[in-house]
């Protein structure tokens, strides 16, 4: 069983967004069920604003500005469970609400596509080699369809 630590920042709160717990770790149980990566993990999705996300950006990466979404992989085991501790998927409302007015989708669908390419990144796959990136992009979208989102997928 996937067990996931969801906050939501103090910051974000006072934006006003609804965010579906419950949707956002059906899309995690989806991406690691897609991943091959089995059920018996842990991992953390925090939703921050911009100046929370650009701070982490700068601190972790040296990119002083913000973006929609860091993963922060661990694969650590827990002590107390013995389950996985697979890392921390850190999310800005503020480029997901400005990404899903760009792309003419939902909110709910666009924090959808963040939390699937969060969760692919701390269970390893990654973007920065075109090959790597096809393959992460096609698993992506593949997740996305069956989650009938619409954020981020081909002609959406």
């Amino acid at each position: 069983m996937v067990h996931f630590h969801f906050a939501v920042t103090s910051a974000v709160n006072g934006n006003n967004a609804r965010i579906d717990s419950e949707l956002l770790k059906r899309a995690v149980v989806e991406t690691l069920q897609s991943s091959k990566t089995g059920h018996e993990a842990d991992l953390s999705i925090v939703i921050t604003d911009d100046p929370g996300i650009q701070k982490l950006n700068f601190e972790f990466r040296k990119i002083n500005r913000p973006t929609d979404v860091l993963a922060f992989p661990s694969d650590e085991v827990d002590p107390d469970t013995g389950r996985r501790y697979l890392g921390d998927v850190i999310i800005s409302i503020q480029r997901a609400q400005a990404q899903a007015e760009a792309g003419n989708h939902t909110l709910e669908d666009e924090l959808q596509l963040l939390v699937v390419h969060g969760v692919l990144h701390l269970v390893g796959y990654d973007h920065g080699e075109e090959s790597e990136k096809a393959r992460m992009d096609s698993l992506q979208n593949s997740i996305l369809t069956r989650l009938g989102c619409q954020a981020g997928l081909p002609g959406s």
